[in-house]
């Protein structure tokens, strides 16, 4: 363990930089520091929407959390290793939580004390403490990155968790799809660079439970923004484009489909045979083990897709995540009546919430998939600072979307100089 002279002093060299950098927020850009740059760059993300100063973190929407961690997947290999995880907490004095892919903790457990001190600050079941609500800390930036992450002290955006030390690392499941997070935190002084060896330890114990409890069909991902593909533990699966349309509408549609409502949702008024869905649902079936229903046309078990990832992200208020993992229209060359619906829904809901963020690096990565979306671009030249690099990346895209913008690109990076 680090001596606590030396533990000392790397908090009270942290907490000069923080209280030099915070305070002055954008206009440090530039400024020569010792803070690392990833925790650099997330005190100037956080400062937009988290005040310093808060004593905790915000609750979430729902008041009740206790259904969400009962349907969490996580639930179940947690309980399982409930024994060690009490006895790490316990023996090393430390709070062990655990997060949704959104940041929410759905689960905690610690001693009499160190209880007290986490629910103090809210880091109990139903506090909100992805980047956007609790600024930067272990969690954030595990979720944020999909590393593994230590947060010591000051390095904490918010004040009232510079007594901290948090050990975080992301909770996969067995398709790739980021489920949570499992933290260990505890005061500066039983900082231990053991514990970080520990978190990864036990969220791989985890990974393993979830690997171990799902079937096979389970490795089944269907992707559909920017591209059409569904993929069975690795492998491609050879299906045409109407029946990825047919799977995209089931996989985005909890309730299913009667068959005449999914008949008008991939046909509308054209004169197409019942038989003909019938068919296309039969070769699905095979497609997929035999997981869709036949009175109403569901999956029996979640089908992992890529834009259902992104309506949950945004329901949940995570833009980093959604605009993480769009990349691009659904199914864009489909004319399909739902999916022309769903796809106009979804580029609706991340168009608005990439215009309401005060976050570059939101327009910036959403502007990757929207190419001709001048609004997008000139919102990120509008919000990075005069000196930042990526002020060209933005100015070059606003250039090629359409000739009204064609002007000279140096001519928008002297926007906001």
């Amino acid at each position: 363990m680090a001596s606590q002279l030396t533990l000392s002093a790397q908090r009270a060299a942290l907490e000069r930089e923080w209280a030099q950098w915070v305070p002055a927020g954008e206009s440090a850009l530039g400024r020569s520091s010792a803070v690392r740059t990833e925790v650099a760059q997330s005190w100037l993300r956080s400062l937009r929407t988290v005040d310093p100063g808060r004593d905790c973190a915000p609750e979430s929407e729902i008041d009740d959390i206790g259904p969400r961690w009962a349907e969490s997947p996580l639930r179940g290999p947690v309980t399982e290793l409930s024994d060690q995880l009490h006895s790490v907490a316990d023996d090393a004095g430390y709070v062990a939580a655990v997060t949704d892919a959104s940041g929410t903790i759905l689960w905690t457990y610690g001693g009499p004390v160190m209880r007290r001190r986490a629910e103090q600050v809210n880091f109990a079941p139903g506090g909100r403490w992805d980047e956007a609500h609790m600024g930067t800390n272990a969690l954030s930036l595990a979720l944020r990155t999909d590393q593994p992450h230590t947060v010591f002290s000051a390095e904490h955006l918010v004040a009232a968790l510079h007594g901290w030390v948090c050990y975080c690392a992301p909770i996969r499941a067995a398709d790739g799809t980021l489920l949570g997070v499992l933290d260990l935190s505890t005061t500066w002084k039983r900082s231990h660079p053991l514990a970080m060896a520990t978190v990864r330890t036990m969220t791989s114990a985890i990974e393993s439970k979830l690997r171990a409890a799902r079937p096979a069909p389970a490795g089944m991902r269907l992707t559909c923004l920017g591209t059409g593909r569904l993929m069975r533990d690795g492998t491609a699966i050879r299906l045409r484009p109407r029946q990825l349309e047919i799977l995209t509408l089931l996989a985005l549609d909890d309730d299913g489909y009667s068959h005449e409502r999914l008949h008008y949702a991939v046909y509308g008024d054209r004169a197409v045979g019942a038989s003909t869905l019938k068919s296309e649902m039969s070769y699905l079936r095979r497609a997929t083990g035999g997981d869709i229903t036949s009175r109403v046309y569901r999956f029996t078990t979640a089908l992992s897709c890529d834009a259902v990832d992104v309506l949950r992200a945004l329901e949940a208020g995570d833009l980093d995540t959604a605009v993480r993992l769009y990349h691009g229209p659904l199914l864009p060359d489909s004319d399909t009546p739902g999916i022309s619906e769903w796809r106009d829904y979804l580029e609706v809901a991340m168009r608005n919430a990439v215009l309401s963020s005060h976050d570059a690096n939101h327009a910036l990565t959403y502007g990757e998939s929207a190419p001709d979306d001048i609004a997008v671009h000139e919102h990120a030249l509008a919000l990075l600072p005069p000196r930042d690099a990526r002020r060209a990346v933005a100015a070059a895209r606003l250039h090629r979307s359409g000739p009204e913008h064609a002007a000279p690109a140096a001519e928008y990076t002297a926007l906001r100089a």
